[in-house]
């Protein structure tokens, strides 16, 4: 490294040299860079960035060619800071799949929190529309890993691994259905008629407590299906309750809403592609966990 800064003592620059961290032409006898602050008698123990390998100064917060923000100024080695806290050495990567589930690239999460998005983030997908600036938050806590939405357009998908009990607002992705789970409540009884005659309808099912929506791209409705205590209803591209015989992505017999008293649990029949829940809030994650950003599929490999 002292190559970089000339012949004369260290710290400081000969005339025509260059910030080795942000490239400005120094003058000589300056301790720090005017362009980016480095102090120059620090960089003999720079390190590469972990994100776009430029040098970092042992001491820095941010990359200062990407803006990349470091945990005490070195995750590229796995350092401990000036405060002795350890920096996050786990290993855990996400693996992004193509359709057939093969590994396409690895994407190691090289901090305690860890973005990802089209651009600016830590883990960028430049080429998918579908996703937004930054997209999702992965972060370690208490050595569990943690996923939640940071608020994109098209939300972050979690594939269930057990049954997944329905909350009201829920978001479901069948195939490439993606239905809406609403809670109606219990109706009150109908009022008598004034001359007491008894009205004719079906008896069962009984009262819809809670409906299944399928939304269009655009967000509005299309087909309804009607939930009420009892009732099981399956959804498939050739069997169910409910049937999408027009959707590839869609195994013969897909998913299951099952029925628990008032409640309504979503299971995975044993499909190719899985079923996926928009993320409310924050879901932990679990070694193989998969989820969906943009029209990425990555999967969790934690050792």
């Amino acid at each position: 490294m002292s190559a970089l800064f000339g012949s004369g003592p260290k710290g400081e620059a000969d005339a025509g040299s260059q910030c080795p961290i942000c490239a400005i032409d120094l003058a000589p006898g300056r301790p720090y860079c005017p362009g980016c602050g480095s102090r120059l008698d620090q960089l003999e123990n720079a390190t590469a960035c972990a994100k776009c390998s430029a040098l970092v100064g042992p001491v820095a917060k941010f990359c200062a060619q990407c803006g990349y923000g470091l945990v005490a100024g070195s995750v590229a080695e796995r350092r401990t800071s000036a405060l002795s806290v350890p920096v996050l050495d786990s290993g855990a990567q996400l693996l992004r799949l193509d359709e057939d589930g093969q590994q396409l690239s690895s994407h190691p999460l090289v901090g305690d929190k860890t973005t990802i998005g089209r651009e600016g983030a830590d883990i960028d997908f430049p080429d998918d529309p579908y996703l937004s600036p930054r997209h999702a938050e992965l972060s370690f806590r208490d050595g569990r890993l943690y996923m939640r939405d940071l608020g994109s357009r098209n939300g972050t998908w979690h594939f269930i691994q057990n049954p997944h009990k329905l909350r009201d607002g829920d978001l479901v992705l069948v195939g490439s259905q993606i239905l809406q789970y609403r809670r109606l409540g219990y109706p009150g009884p109908h009022p008598p008629e004034a001359d007491a005659t008894r009205r004719l309808g079906s008896l069962t099912p009984s009262a819809d407590i809670a409906t299944l929506t399928q939304l269009r791209g655009d967000g509005s409705a299309r087909d309804v299906v009607h939930l009420s205590p009892g009732r099981n209803v399956t959804i498939g591209r050739d069997e169910g309750d409910w049937i999408f015989s027009y959707d590839p992505s869609m195994s013969g017999l897909h998913a299951q809403i099952r029925s628990e008293d008032a409640d309504f649990i979503l299971m995975d029949a044993g499909s190719r592609n899985g079923v996926a829940v928009s993320v409310r809030g924050e879901v932990e994650l679990q070694k193989d966990s998969r989820i969906l950003v943009g029209d990425k599929m990555l999967r969790v490999d934690i050792p």
